[in-house]
């Protein structure tokens, strides 16, 4: 895998704000995936590479957009009907040749323009008798006829380089004369949970254990955000084992990330254990739920160790991680998008922290969408993800929030 040095986060001090980190993600981090050409077919959710231009005008030939009757518009009487003589019949796929002056052609759907013809009546808007056919007046110069390159014209841009990559971007390539497309290799990230208290799903619990989910919820979500992901487990509260499980995943990742242990308690070993391997810088940062987050290098592999609660998790996933799995895997970045909705409840916050409230919507008397808080703050309170629709957003200046103030939404459906 790609090293990284040791002086990245020479950064530090007070709670840092999540755009400060953000930045200092795009600015200090390189671009570390390779990369690779393949098929069409197989490039769904990955990472351009490199710009896609159009190898020829879309479509290539001028064509008609419906079953009808081809002419040159100078061809129709400026008031009336005009009656033209068929002198053709052109379908989809067939070489279009010459119309003769003062003729019409049947033509079908993406079949090409003739020379000349300029203009297409629909089939149910003309009358046909023998080899003759009546046209209404009315119809425009140009209309229901595809110029060629109307959608995008040769040496166009198709795609972006870092663009994350849809179906409809891959048949846009495919239309513009691509069979192949040059992607970013996927990141492999590791994940580990920390703590002695967990066990794995499934098994009988002891006393003092609970089982580990935050593990199941990070693997999904990184799944789903397009990465490679290699769940290593869970790491013990032992400072050496802790160091030797790091420093061997470093290896063999791109990005190494853990859960829990990154606070500032008797037991909380990660810390010690990265700077035993490299460098670390907790960054403290100003956002709820979810401040203890500590980001560093292990043997010149990036590392970010995530809160154990897991909504603190989820939020923190979607707002600091994601942004560095974008940076690092050559992809452009935007923030999540949100939706303004009305405040169904009032709130109370510190100032100089983000917070995040769980919140579901409902419609209000007046028919507007009310956003109402989930009724239990913890950040380990599971059911508030299960049973909420997403997130509101409390900047970091605010204090108090009261019914009827709007507020940035972020719909858990459309997160990830």
């Amino acid at each position: 895998m790609a090293q990284l040095t040791d002086d990245c986060f020479a950064f530090g001090g007070k709670l840092m704000r999540v755009e400060e980190a953000v930045a200092s993600i795009a600015e200090r981090f390189p671009v570390i995936a390779g990369t690779e050409t393949v098929p069409l077919g197989l490039a769904d959710g990955r990472i351009a590479a490199e710009d896609v231009f159009a190898a020829h005008d879309l479509p290539p030939f001028a064509n008609t957009a419906v079953d009808g009757y081809a002419v040159r518009f100078a061809d129709l009487a400026p008031a009336g009907e005009t009656v033209l003589p068929v002198s053709g019949r052109l379908a989809a796929g067939a070489a279009a040749g010459d119309m003769p002056h003062g003729t019409a052609i049947h033509i079908f759907t993406g079949a090409p323009m003739p020379p000349g013809a300029d203009t297409v009546f629909m089939q149910e808007d003309v009358r046909r008798e023998g080899d003759r056919v009546t046209l209404p007046p009315g119809l425009k110069r140009g209309a229901n006829a595809r110029p060629a390159g109307e959608d995008l014209g040769r040496g166009g841009l198709a795609i972006a380089a870092g663009q994350r990559l849809r179906p409809q971007d891959l048949a846009l390539a495919a239309a513009t004369g691509h069979a192949r497309i040059a992607v970013r290799r996927r990141l492999r990230v590791a994940v580990f949970s920390t703590g002695d208290e967990l066990s794995e799903p499934g098994a009988p619990l002891r006393p003092g254990a609970i089982h580990d989910s935050n593990r199941v919820l990070l693997v999904s979500l990184l799944t789903r955000l397009g990465v490679a992901v290699d769940d290593l487990g869970i790491l013990r509260d032992d400072p050496s084992t802790l160091s030797a499980r790091l420093a061997e995943a470093a290896r063999d990742h791109d990005l190494i990330l853990t859960s829990g242990g990154v606070s500032t308690g008797e037991e909380d070993h990660v810390k010690a254990a990265v700077e035993s391997q490299g460098r670390l810088m907790l960054w403290r940062l100003a956002i709820k739920p979810g401040r203890p987050v500590a980001a560093g290098l292990v043997a010149g592999t990036p590392f970010i160790g995530l809160p154990g609660n897991p909504v603190a998790v989820y939020v923190t996933l979607l707002f600091v991680v994601r942004p560095l799995l974008a940076r690092l895997g050559g992809a452009l970045y935007a923030p999540p998008l949100s939706w303004p909705v009305r405040a169904g409840f009032a709130y109370r916050k510190k100032a100089g922290r983000r917070e995040f409230v769980r919140v579901s919507l409902f419609r209000a008397t007046d028919g507007g969408l009310e956003a109402q808080k989930f009724p239990r703050d913890g950040a380990g309170v599971l059911t508030s993800l299960t049973e909420s629709d997403g997130l509101v957003e409390l900047p970091d200046d605010a204090t108090s929030l009261a019914p009827g103030d709007m507020l940035a939404y972020y719909p858990h459906a459309l997160l990830w």
